[in-house]
């Protein structure tokens, strides 16, 4: 008995005659199937139907790059040194430690120098580099600081990867705005000087266990990156880091540490959390060059370590405090 099923060409033609059909329907259904025939722009028209067609897989595609960028950004932000360590998969640039150890909760932690108005505030002017300066810049400056290592590219898909996590972190502030919460708590001026020596011992009580008697940090068992962070030492912060300023330190102390704490719930004085930032920042660490830094001395921050200043009060004071006299002199200028 012969094969009752229809030959090749058969098919060929059932299958273009059904396609016909589709469109047909599609069109009817749709309202331009009266309207096609009698419009001459006809073919035009469905020509710029598949041209928006084409322009939506497009935006598609963008998109789910662009969602990608911003979860590759938001990894290497949180482990850093996995991608760009002393031991990073991609390139080694920086020191094991990772962008979240000042950023804390991959910069999205209120009160834990987090990012959401990193976006609505770049670009801006910045006195350090008497320049304006870019999120790339920003990210830079915290490789060549924090990091105490090299910038990376700003071509390179790692630094549009976390430019694009920060600014989907800040999505929806209003530009030139910065939302409470942002940054670093600033505590009032002590009467008195920050004692590194009533530091150190806080620091035994309440930080030893993760941070290491010798501020040396705790590593992953891997040895690629740190559990938690040195806080002095080779693979520590430079003393270029925003951090080394002991009014910045004393405040995301306060408000961040030991583990467990936060902004609401503190659990250290605004005492103690001065004399443990003024302990941590009086021990050996990375210098950086900063001899192209701050060109108007006038405008270095009152804790800025370095001089020379403006004033007469010496280095010590500068770093230390007490800082109310130095602020009197400048409000008085």
């Amino acid at each position: 008995m012969k094969n009752a099923q229809p030959g090749r060409w058969q098919m060929s033609i059932l299958i273009a005659l059904c396609s016909v059909a589709t469109v047909v329907f599609v069109a009817k259904q749709s309202g331009l199937w009266d309207q096609a025939r009698g419009d001459a722009a006809w073919p035009e028209k469905i020509q710029h139907l598949k041209t928006v067609k084409a322009a939506t897989i497009s935006n598609n595609q963008r998109l789910e790059s662009e969602k990608e960028l911003v979860a590759y950004g938001k990894d290497l932000i949180a482990n850093t040194s996995r991608y760009l360590g002393p031991k990073g998969s991609v390139m080694q640039i920086s020191n094991g430690m990772n962008c979240q150890n000042c950023h804390l909760e991959a910069g999205t932690k209120i009160m834990g120098n987090n990012f959401l108005a990193v976006s609505s505030t770049y670009p801006k002017f910045r006195a350090r580099s008497a320049s304006t300066e870019t999120i790339i810049k920003r990210i830079s400056d915290c490789f060549e600081r924090s990091l105490n290592g090299r910038k990376p590219d700003s071509a390179s898909k790692e630094m549009k990867a976390m430019v694009s996590y920060m600014k989907w972190v800040g999505k929806g502030v209003v530009k030139g705005k910065t939302p409470k919460g942002t940054g670093l708590n600033k505590l009032a001026y002590l009467d008195r000087a920050a004692d590194p020596q009533t530091g150190r011992v806080l620091y035994k009580e309440k930080c030893a266990v993760c941070h290491g008697a010798k501020g040396e940090g705790i590593m992953q068992p891997d040895f690629k990156s740190f559990i938690y962070p040195p806080l002095w030492g080779n693979s520590s912060y430079n003393d270029g880091a925003g951090l080394y300023r002991i009014s910045s330190f004393a405040g995301y102390i306060k408000d961040n540490m030991p583990f467990g704490a936060n902004y609401q719930n503190p659990i250290l004085t605004d005492e103690q959390a001065w004399d443990l930032a003024a302990f941590v920042n009086s021990q050996p660490r990375p210098h950086k060059d900063q001899a192209v830094d701050w060109k108007n001395i006038s405008q270095k921050p009152i804790d800025f370590p370095f001089g020379p200043y403006s004033d007469t009060f010496t280095e010590n004071q500068h770093k230390f405090g007490p800082f109310k006299p130095i602020a009197a002199t400048r409000i008085s200028k």
